[in-house]
């Protein structure tokens, strides 16, 4: 799951009660929550924390609270409409370069030494993950999340799909409903109606046997990434500059316990009533703890979260999301010759490791340093990109495979 920008560094510019709670500095122990997530996650895939999944729901939350307030603070100081391109620009130089590079990686890791089973399904599912969606991809395909993904090595990208498509329909809406007076007010009820409408499309949908449509669709995600929006909106904004900092903290951490209770007793798609409301209830309290986070981030929660190793995981997480599910189906129990918690000390050193390359070596020089990146000339390197990775999956020679032919990817499934 691709990892949120991060919120913007101190700019000198008068303050309004029009600012989300999110302006104009940088919440470190967010960067802890993230990091938490994506380990959610990993260990979820491991096989040792049933409720790790929900990491990618804490995720979307982060993304719509982040990415609102961002949109909002830039309209707010230019005085005039959204420059959506650039925007878009942006959000290209910080997530396509990870994303390529792991497709180009993985499709060749497979090809050399993947069963061809695993290869096959690679090549069938890169060009979804390469148009943003995976997600519905898999769906029309009826690829079951919980039991029937686990020889998909972008099966993971699924979450990835979600948030692309956020992205480039959110800020069309928000460009739309911030215009004028009262434009934050607007902002805010379309955030909330959207929310309401998703949640009641995922209780409308939710079958009796297999939840991958609700799990996976848009819209029935949408209110995780909707309710983070909201908490960023200047309504929002003036409800918590009322709460003192000692209430924000004391509510912080209950919201905190609440969170980390639900993740224990979660187990899947088995959690109660998880698409009957709970995973709304989890998404509208890490809304909360976000916002009280935020509001005041020097608090006992924030401290912990604030923890520099945390932080660290949360630099990371849109790497290490992106390489952890490759790694795991291609070192596989059978490859490694262990299993248990050895195999999973493993996998997560080599994610660990692909992930901080990734960062020092493609993501950070590109979105800070490369002057290329931008513009026109940012512009063709997205094309040539493009037609690199359209390349390399038509030279990759489809796998012949048999009622012989023994899979050997047999793992958990991908969640996140």
């Amino acid at each position: 799951m691709p990892t949120p920008p991060t919120p913007a560094r101190t700019h000198r510019r008068a303050r309004t009660t029009e600012a989300p709670p999110s302006a104009a500095r940088h919440i470190a122990p967010l960067d802890g929550l993230r990091g938490l997530a994506v380990l959610g996650v990993l260990f979820f895939h491991a096989g040792h924390f049933s409720g790790g999944f929900l990491g990618v729901d804490l995720f979307f939350v982060l993304s719509g609270f982040l990415i609102t307030g961002l949109l909002l603070r830039e309209r707010q100081a230019r005085n005039a409409p959204l420059d959506l391109v650039a925007f878009w620009g942006r959000r290209a130089r910080r997530l396509l370069p990870a994303l390529a590079v792991t497709l180009a990686g993985t499709l060749l890791l497979v090809w050399a030494s993947g069963p061809p089973s695993l290869l096959r399904y690679a090549l069938d599912d890169a060009p979804w993950v390469v148009a943003n969606l995976a997600n519905w991809h898999f769906i029309t395909d009826q690829v079951g999340y919980w039991n029937a993904a686990d020889t998909r090595v972008f099966g993971h990208l699924w979450s990835i799909a979600v948030e692309e498509q956020f992205y480039l329909v959110w800020p069309l809406a928000i460009g739309l409903a911030a215009r004028g007076a009262n434009g934050g007010r607007r902002v805010a009820a379309v955030a909330a109606a959207g929310a309401a409408v998703s949640l009641a499309l995922m209780i409308a949908f939710t079958g009796p046997t297999d939840t991958t449509r609700v799990y996976e669709g848009t819209d029935t995600r949408a209110f995780s990434l909707l309710l983070g929006s909201l908490m960023a909106t200047p309504p929002a904004a003036r409800l918590l500059a009322r709460v003192g900092e000692r209430t924000a903290g004391w509510a912080s951490l209950a919201l905190a316990c609440g969170i980390g209770t639900y993740w224990v007793m979660a187990d899947g798609q088995h959690a109660p009533s998880l698409f009957q409301g709970g995973l709304f209830l989890h998404a509208l309290a890490a809304a909360l703890l976000i916002a009280f986070l935020a509001r005041a981030p020097r608090t006992p929660a924030g401290t912990v979260l604030a923890a520099p190793p945390l932080r660290w995981f949360g630099r990371i997480s849109y790497s290490l999301y992106l390489w952890h599910w490759p790694v795991y189906l291609l070192l596989s129990e059978e490859r490694l010759g262990m299993t248990g918690w050895s195999r999973t000390a493993v996998i997560l050193t080599v994610s660990v490791t692909a992930a901080w390359l990734s960062k020092a070596l493609v993501e950070d020089p590109i979105r800070y340093r490369a002057r290329w990146a931008k513009g026109g000339t940012g512009f063709v390197a997205l094309l040539a990109a493009f037609a690199a990775l359209a390349a390399l999956w038509a030279l990759i020679p489809q796998p012949q495979t048999g009622a012989g032919t023994v899979d050997i990817t047999r793992l958990a499934p991908p969640g996140g």
